[in-house]
């Protein structure tokens, strides 16, 4: 019982500091390249306002987002330990993966994008769970 309460507290954990981030990114990006202020709060409004967002804007989200995975696997391994930290970052890729294929964002940070995230999943996975990789075991 108590593991799956430790479970339940690592996935809730790490989702809140996900949504959390998640937030502060939104914010960031919104001071960046804010909406313009009488417009209707559309989808085609939305894909307009995303088509045309400045390179530089999108090169500051890619490890923002990878730090938002990083610390939301990251808090789930430390409470729950693996399965909650992989629970957090299929939820976090999930998010990802809605996120691009609803908005016309340019190739380059489609593809950037998973790969910033996976790499923050995989380090705070292992950094809270504990886990060690040893680049000296698998190139002997």
């Amino acid at each position: 019982m108590i593991n799956l309460l430790r479970v339940l507290a690592g996935v809730a954990a790490g989702v809140a500091v996900v949504f959390a981030m998640v937030i502060a990114v939104e914010i960031y990006s919104d001071k960046v390249h804010p909406l313009p202020p009488d417009s209707e709060h559309s989808m085609e409004v939305m894909c307009a306002h995303v088509a045309a967002y400045p390179p530089w804007v999108l090169a500051t989200v890619v490890p923002m987002w990878g730090l938002t995975a990083f610390a939301g696997t990251w808090v789930a391994g430390i409470i729950g330990r693996f399965i909650p930290s992989v629970a957090v970052g299929l939820l976090v890729l999930v998010a990802l993966g809605f996120n691009l294929s609803m908005l016309p964002y340019v190739t380059w940070f489609k593809v950037v994008m998973p790969v910033g995230a996976l790499a923050g999943l995989v380090l705070g996975t292992m950094l809270g769970c504990g886990l060690r990789f040893s680049w000296k075991e698998h190139m002997a």
